[in-house]
């Protein structure tokens, strides 16, 4: 409160030395065309003051009647006569606030007619130089503050992403890291062989993930060499009898990427698109980089409409890895399409890469 006060203040301190300012300009100009005759009294006080005061109308009228009322809302014809109206009439007012008390104090041969043609129009322009500058200010100021409440708006939903993202990301890690456990738990039951092998897999997949994934884009060869030991650990798992196809098409860019957006798709297909009997069951993993400035991914593999629907297909990790594409990609830079049918569960993303 104390804050806005202060700025309160300094506001009418301004607009008043202003003003004053105006009144000083008034006096000089009398002094340089009655030099000779200058006298600086009351009378010579009401003449540069009463002006000022007019022109002080004519402004105010336009900031806070004609702007709002008519600039604004872009009647611009309206604007414009009621401006020319009001300058009009701020000129005659002047001459009939400068005529019928002076007019009292002069001879009756000395007395000055109510209208003066050069007198409105020297006033008339005056006026008009008086609005154009504070119309100027006005803009001015009103651009400063808009670009000042832009860039704290910018700031403001830049942390929020920011910290958006942070929950996003730490949403990934302990989703992985449970999904992994589990893995190696089931194993260690049957004290499988592969349990060694799969720890040191886990290992060098969270040391990608809390190390070498903290930026919202990352180099795309360290993520594909993450996916690459990842589709490697979900092979020692599963049955032999489950088809996996992994391929990479063209040659990878020196492209960047944002961070673990495959590992909740390929996550997926493994946990919830087999269901162990291992009759017919397979995951096909592409990267196509036939064109170098975009990454085409797809992920296809079957599964069991009754188990889709038991194991809640469309977890955490796909809503997940939805909200950072939306984050991070503007709608154009990317298209996710997820299909399903009978026995089939197919994710295609297109997707710009980073430079």
């Amino acid at each position: 409160m104390s804050r806005f006060r202060k700025y309160y203040r300094l506001r009418v301190l301004g607009h008043i030395v202003f003003w004053l300012a105006g009144i000083s300009f008034m006096i000089l100009e009398l002094y340089v065309v009655s030099r000779e005759t200058f006298k600086f009294d009351f009378i010579t006080l009401a003449k540069a003051t009463i002006p000022v005061v007019c022109f002080a109308f004519a402004v105010y009228t336009n900031l806070y009647l004609l702007i709002p009322k008519f600039l604004k809302p872009k009647n611009y014809i309206f604007y414009v006569f009621w401006l020319i109206l009001l300058m009009a009439s701020t000129s005659v007012l002047i001459q009939f606030l400068f005529i019928v008390p002076f007019n009292n104090l002069l001879p009756p041969d000395n007395k000055l007619s109510f209208f003066n043609p050069d007198m409105y129009s020297r006033y008339f322009f005056a006026t008009f130089l008086y609005i154009g500058l504070t119309s100027f200010l006005k803009f001015v100021k009103d651009w400063i503050v808009l670009q000042d409440l832009k860039l704290k708006y910018e700031q403001s939903e830049r942390q929020k992403l920011e910290a958006e993202l942070k929950t996003l990301k730490g949403q990934i890690h302990p989703h992985f890291l449970f999904n992994s456990l589990n893995n190696i738990y089931s194993l260690s039951l049957t004290n499988s062989e592969k349990v060694p092998e799969l720890i040191l897999k886990l290992s060098d997949l969270m040391r990608h993930i809390i190390y070498e994934s903290r930026e919202n884009f990352i180099c795309l060869s360290k993520e594909l060499e993450f996916v690459d030991n990842y589709i490697s650990l979900q092979k020692i798992r599963v049955s032999d009898k489950v088809k996996i196809d992994y391929n990479i098409v063209g040659t990878v860019p020196d492209k960047r990427i944002a961070p673990l957006l495959f590992e909740p798709f390929i996550d997926n297909a493994f946990k919830h698109g087999l269901n162990g009997s291992g009759k017919g069951e397979y995951v096909s993993v592409l990267f196509d980089f036939t064109d170098p400035k975009i990454l085409a991914f797809s992920i296809e593999n079957s599964y069991e409409k009754s188990f889709f629907v038991e194991t809640k297909y469309k977890g955490i990790g796909l809503e997940n890895v939805k909200q950072r594409l939306k984050h991070l990609y503007s709608e154009n830079e990317y298209q996710l399409n997820i299909s399903a049918n009978d026995n089939t569960f197919r994710i295609d993303l297109k997707l710009d890469l980073k430079d």
